[in-house]
């Protein structure tokens, strides 16, 4: 057996490997996105039968073997079992890992959206928090911590620091807000009220302890889910199946 590593993780997705076994894939601080065997985790006295589960976070100790890293322990810290009889909030927190696999690189330091993912999978456990606001922020932020942040604080197109809020647009295309004379002639800019502005400078900045500690109207939520999911889908190119479910059942 080779020297055993240690990393703090998250499993971010799990799969059957044969009549026993699983492969999950760990998103860590130490070694970015890496996946893992684990030998007889679906067996009723197995160690790690909840340990090899979506929406994990613990201690992981690895031994690597000649084609991916081995289990050898674990120590749970949260496992957020009640997520799972959550209905559609399973399927949000879904989605949520699946984005995280998406920008996940191995050899990365994944802190951030570690602390992301454990405060979001929190938000989704709190019923005073809508799964739809969860989305917007949960989205955003994500597209900032991977280096997809839309121009928020200026114009993206002449650098005009001082927008005026009843004459600010976004667009797509320019990926951030436009004053009102560079929107002009710009197809799909789209005017952006100062509310939803505010939130989405707020969604980017704020500390992760503090980003679902507030709420907007139903105008303001309805502009942030256009905006926001509209950017997301133009800066991924992959279908994710969780997101795909939720939609069926807004249907």
């Amino acid at each position: 057996m080779s020297d055993l590593i240690t990393v703090q993780g998250v499993v971010i997705s799990a799969m059957p490997i044969g009549e026993y076994d699983k492969r999950i894939v760990l998103l860590t601080r130490e070694r970015g996105k890496i996946s893992a065997f684990v030998r007889g985790a679906r067996r009723l006295n197995s160690p790690f039968m909840a340990a090899a589960e979506p929406f994990v976070f613990g201690s992981f100790t690895l031994y690597e073997g000649r084609s991916s890293y081995n289990l050898n322990q674990v120590n749970v810290t949260h496992h957020f079992m009640e997520l799972a009889a959550m209905q559609p909030g399973i399927y949000y927190g879904y989605y949520f890992l699946e984005l995280a696999d998406y920008f996940g690189q191995e050899g990365t330091d994944e802190r951030e959206m570690m602390n992301l993912l454990y405060v979001t999978v929190k938000a989704l456990l709190n019923p005073h928090v809508k799964d739809s606001l969860i989305r917007c922020v949960f989205e955003l932020r994500a597209m900032a911590e991977e280096g997809y942040c839309p121009e928020l604080a200026s114009c993206a197109c002449c650098a005009r620091d001082e927008v005026p809020e009843n004459d600010c647009f976004f667009s797509q295309e320019h990926h951030g807000i436009l004053c009102g004379s560079c929107a002009k002639g710009q197809r799909g800019a789209v005017r952006i009220s100062g509310a939803a502005l505010y939130a989405m400078r707020y969604i980017v900045s704020a500390p992760m302890g503090k980003l679902y500690t507030f709420t907007v109207s139903e105008e303001v939520l309805a502009e942030l889910e256009r905006i926001i999911h509209r950017y997301v889908d133009r800066n991924t190119d992959r279908k994710f199946k969780s997101l795909e479910i939720l939609d069926e059942q807004k249907v």
